[in-house]
């Protein structure tokens, strides 16, 4: 387990993990493990109780041991310190719930950057207590803001009633006698019931009764009434459950409601309406009762009188004023409870995070009962044993006791991890290497090469001088920014992925410009710095009549008919290029062979740093059997072929272009054994003797293949079989005496 505060968290790792460490510059004296990973040594820490959680902790705020678990055979749920692992669960969990309403409520966090140290045992009880606190306060505060919301909305909803049906009784009042008659065949719930029995059979057969009889005057009946809030979008099937429910002996009034309403539950806004039922008798009361309860309505009690109907919204709008009161006061509560939160959330939670890591690494020691010492083991590297040394110091005096805690080196056959010390430069070079496989211990780490040959190999296959001024430009920012930046601590996976990669993307565009005016490319355009090199002097009927031209590159006898300068471009590709119908095949050309003479170098250069490892290692079985035939068979064909390549660029000139061999016909024949003159000049030789040395150079490449692959393993098998067969006869021998010996 690495023990590393700066990350905030202590993670669990095993023994034969790898641990990068993101510090400043290095010194001179350490500049040797950039090349290899850190000599590592197994250590054993004696602590005592009394100290062990101060050790543990400076330990950690050095973030250089990596801890071993020794009490592998005990389970989780019996090491000695579950109990307080728990209690930081559970510390964590409270700030989870008080970090949840925070970013509810959009309050902004206090981010200081700070970093903490891990407070004392003594502490974490009062960090307990605190968070219990807010946690309980809190919890009480929303129980109260959620209760007086619903008291609220319960206010507003009959405020809306007792105004829309005070209309509603007004336009009763106003209507004759004859037309309150209930039912009659000329109310609107009598047509909508005719209209839904045309497509409904079902409900005119059940209707048939009701529809043929005569209407009852309004003034020989006792209605009964209920008013409520529905949702809007509720309305329709509301209305229809009532009407086949009731047999149409219902009558139903609605009004929408102007502004939205809030659900004190989800907090969304509803938009709702207002609806007033009659009816006749107990038994239309209670079933209509029934259905509003299974939309969800909401009932309220309405006045039949005009006068009761005034008083109780008088009451109605007094009670809503007191409540919006008491719930501003409330809510005010809750903001101080979330800002005073706010200010400290982050720095616990990086101090509960301590203490859980410590405790989780605790875990990982045996508990010595007769002496109260705890002992463990560590993996750390040997240049930071001192600083180790002083960090137990340090965790001692803040422990306020005279313990010494011991660290002693340990002697062990199994293979140390890998520890590669990285600094903000190379930190994301080595991650690139580290996302491919991590290095045996010991080896040559090839990330402080790849810190120029990854962005440059970018750069020969990108070249665009313009597009690499904008990349270096956007990483030129990041780098300057960075405190700033690294200060946001965005979560944003993208943005982190660019800015842990900011010196990757500088060396990219840096290169990029380079390889782009090598190129001459600039946004897919020439510039002409320097002036071509070029100066046709073709005249207007020559070029009127033909389509294309060839410029030559050698000299007339006279000055002025010249057309080449004689020199080169200065730097990269001649602009004039960006005129010529073949730029294209030319382009292609130099990249192909570019790439074919940087990528052949670079697996040379990755060959010879194995080398390095064999002699590190001493195994020279691994440079007979792989370094030497690997060299010799990439050696044989693909350093043969970049000779070649610069062979061709000097021995034929421009003007014999046409007559120079090909490369690739040259491959094929040297592969294939098949040399002939005949045919085109550009299946001719370059050299003479040129097929007695290819042949020669193709058999030492077959024979390479099976030295190669089969020679190691087949040395190996003899070797464990001989080991196999003198431990054999080693037995037989012992049997032997053994019998000779109990004999005598």
């Amino acid at each position: 387990m690495y023990v590393d505060f700066n990350s905030l968290v202590l993670l669990h790792h095993r023994a034969v993990g790898q641990r990068t460490v993101r510090s400043g510059f290095i010194s001179l004296s350490t500049m040797a493990s950039f090349f290899r990973s850190e000599e590592m040594q197994l250590s054993q820490v004696f602590l005592h109780t009394d100290i062990a959680y101060m050790c543990i902790s400076e330990l950690g705020e050095l973030g250089l041991v990596q801890f071993r678990d020794t009490a592998a055979g005990t389970s989780a749920f019996q090491r000695k310190f579950v109990n307080e692992v728990r209690r930081c669960d559970e510390m964590e969990r409270k700030l989870r719930f008080l970090e949840k309403e925070i970013e509810k409520d959009s309050f902004p966090i206090l981010d200081t950057g700070e970093n903490p140290e891990a407070p004392a045992p003594r502490e974490i009880i009062d960090l307990e207590g605190i968070f219990e606190k807010l946690e309980n306060e809190l919890k009480e505060v929303n129980s109260s803001v959620e209760e007086l919301t619903k008291a609220h909305l319960k206010l507003c909803e009959l405020k809306q009633i007792l105004r829309k049906t005070q209309s509603f009784f007004e336009e009763c009042d106003a209507l004759p006698t004859e037309r309150l008659s209930l039912p009659s065949n000329d109310t609107p719930m009598r047509r909508l019931t005719r209209t839904q029995a045309l497509h409904d059979p079902a409900l005119a057969e059940e209707n048939v009764g009701l529809l043929g009889g005569e209407g009852i005057p309004a003034a020989g009946l006792r209605l009964g009434s209920l008013a409520g809030v529905i949702p809007r979008d509720r309305l329709p099937a509301f209305e229809r459950m009532l009407w086949r429910a009731c047999r149409g002996n219902v009558f139903l009034k609605q009004a929408e409601i102007d502004e939205p309403l809030e659900d004190p539950t989800t907090g969304t806004k509803v938009n709702k309406s207002v609806f007033l039922v009659f009816f006749q008798g107990d038994q239309l009361r209670t079933r209509v009762k029934k259905i509003c309860e299974g939309f969800h309505a909401s009932i309220s009690p309405c006045p039949d009188s005009q006068a009761d109907r005034r008083n109780m919204a008088i009451e109605v709008m007094g009670k809503i004023e007191d409540l919006e009161t008491v719930l501003a006061q409330t809510k005010e509560h809750r903001q101080r409870i979330l800002e005073t939160a706010a200010k400290n959330i982050r720095v616990w939670f990086i101090k509960v995070r301590k203490i859980k890591a410590i405790y989780h690494t605790l875990n990982l020691f045996n508990l010595d009962v007769t002496t109260k010492c705890m002992v463990g083991e560590c993996w750390c590297a040997v240049n930071d044993v001192d600083k180790i040394h002083l960090a137990l110091r340090r965790g001692m005096e803040r422990s306020n006791s005279t313990l010494q805690p011991i660290l002693n080196g340990l002697v062990t056959r199994e293979s140390p991890p890998t520890y590669h010390r990285t600094n903000k430069f190379t930190a994301a070079f080595q991650n690139i290497i580290d996302a491919y496989g991590v290095a045996r211990y010991r080896e040559v780490n090839p990330a402080i090469f790849t810190v120029i040959t990854f962005p440059f190999l970018f750069a020969v296959m990108f070249g665009d001088a313009g597009h690499g001024l904008l990349m270096f430009l956007f990483a030129l920012w990041m780098v300057v920014c960075e405190r700033s930046l690294m200060a946001k601590k965005s979560t944003n996976e993208v943005w982190q992925m660019f800015f842990s990669g900011r010196y990757i993307l500088l060396l990219m565009g840096i290169f990029s410009i380079y390889t782009g005016l090598i190129y001459n490319d600039v946004f897919s355009r020439s510039l002409n710095i320097f002036g071509s090199s070029w100066y046709p002097t073709y005249d207007q009927a020559t070029l009127i009549k033909n389509d294309f031209l060839q410029l030559n590159p050698l000299t007339v006898n006279q000055t002025s008919d010249r057309m080449f300068a004689g020199y080169p471009y200065p730097f990269g590709l001649d602009p004039i290029w960006q005129l010529a119908t073949n730029k294209i095949m030319l382009t292609n050309s130099i990249k192909m062979k570019m790439s074919i003479i940087l990528g052949v170098l670079h697996m040379l250069m990755g060959i010879f740093l194995g080398a390095f490892n064999y002699r590190f290692f001493n195994e020279p079985l691994s440079i007979w059997c792989e370094l030497v035939p690997q060299v010799l068979f990439i050696s044989s064909i693909f350093l043969y072929l970049i000779v070649l390549i610069f062979y061709k660029w000097i021995a034929f000139s421009a003007e014999q272009s046409a007559v120079a061999p090909s490369l690739l016909i040259n491959l094929i024949n040297m592969v294939r054994f098949s040399y002939s003159n005949d045919g085109p000049q550009a299946t001719h030789t370059f050299y003479s003797g040129q097929q007695t040395i290819q042949t020669i150079l193709m058999v030492i490449a077959i024979i390479s293949v099976p030295w190669m692959l089969l020679t190691k393993p087949l040395i190996l098998l003899m070797r464990h079989r001989a080991i196999a067969k003198n431990g054999v006869i080693r037995s037989y021998v012992l049997i032997i005496f053994a019998t000779l010996s109990s004999t005598c």
